[in-house]
């Protein structure tokens, strides 16, 4: 008797065990989401896209896209933080959501490091300072000396307070010890028909958007923002070799998960994200579209975000930026 009531207890241990074990087993068992906190058609949906088709060939699940724009990244942001951690959601994290977003805002409704899973750093987004050619400058030393000569009336555009090309510009300016006017537009992309128009006079943003413009004459390429001149664009020079000693800002993306991922998801999902990026072919995609992929551990992606938080509030703080 008492033999039978144990194994009759035995078997239900078992029969309790088993689901979460058969769950783990076969993730992923249902379609994955991949949140974009910005537009259709920019450099972030690209990135998702590619990699999610490669994760769907691979998973054997289908991979939805999903764009929710708004607040400087915080909208989509949110909505990953606050999915369930078992691995069929991530985010696209980028300087705004995941790094000046912090210091930017009071009321912003998460944690950038507590409320997320790091995954990868999957690209940085080198970027090029443009200027219209009515401003009549050739050159980064053209521009300052410009600058100097009538401060605060040279406009630059941005993609909004906290961009990528706001913090760009401002830790140009205070470098260069120059001042200039700040235009932020809701998203870079909409800040080109009044940059081609002359309307606003200069910009420094990702090469997707900056180079198309600079190739076809209708605006002038001054340098670009990297350590080191770009493969891409050899004869052009860095700012820090153009009179900024020292200057280097690049944009970056890279995928995150809700805090608390299953270590095995999380290995799974950052072995599959990696291998995606490492393939010749979207490598190729993303190297046509002017951003490198990098592509490592959630460790080495943790601490990046933990770098890049600092380096924003620095300059937030320097240059006093408040929200649009």
């Amino acid at each position: 008797m008492k033999t039978s009531i144990l194994a009759r207890a035995a078997a239900a241990i078992l029969a309790l065990a088993l689901p979460a074990s058969a769950t783990a087993q076969a993730w992923p068992a249902k379609p994955l989401k991949i949140i974009v906190p910005y537009s259709p058609g920019g450099t972030t949906d690209l990135l998702a896209r590619l990699v999610g088709a490669e994760l769907a060939k691979r998973l054997g699940q289908p991979v939805v896209v999903e764009n929710k724009p708004g607040a400087n990244g915080m909208i989509g942001s949110d909505l990953v933080a606050k999915a369930p951690p078992d691995g069929y959601t991530m985010g696209i994290a980028s300087p705004g959501s995941h790094a000046a977003n912090q210091s930017l805002y009071k009321d912003i409704p998460y944690d950038t490091v507590k409320s997320f899973t790091p995954v990868t750093l999957a690209v940085s987004a080198p970027m090029l300072l443009v200027a219209h050619p009515s401003l009549g400058v050739s050159s980064v030393k053209e521009l300052i000396a410009a600058a100097k000569a009538k401060p605060g009336t040279i406009s630059y555009a941005s993609g909004g307070s906290g961009s990528s090309q706001h913090l760009a510009m401002e830790y140009f300016k205070l470098m260069a010890g120059i001042d200039m006017n700040h235009v932020p537009y809701k998203g870079s992309a909409a800040s080109y028909p009044d940059l081609l128009g002359g309307n606003v006079l200069t910009e420094i943003d990702v090469m997707p958007t900056a180079l198309p413009p600079v190739k076809a004459g209708r605006l002038k390429g001054l340098a670009t923002g990297s350590s080191k001149r770009l493969p891409m664009l050899p004869d052009l020079p860095t700012i820090a070799e153009s009179g900024v000693p020292g200057y280097e800002y690049a944009a970056w993306y890279g995928f995150v998960a809700p805090a608390n991922l299953p270590k095995d998801v999380l290995a799974k999902l950052n072995a599959e994200v990696v291998r995606a990026l490492k393939l010749p072919e979207i490598a190729e995609k993303l190297s046509g579209a002017g951003v490198i992929v990098v592509a490592g551990t959630p460790e080495e992606f943790a601490e990046h975000i933990r770098t890049e938080m600092e380096k924003a509030a620095k300059v937030i703080k320097a240059a006093n930026i408040k929200p649009d």
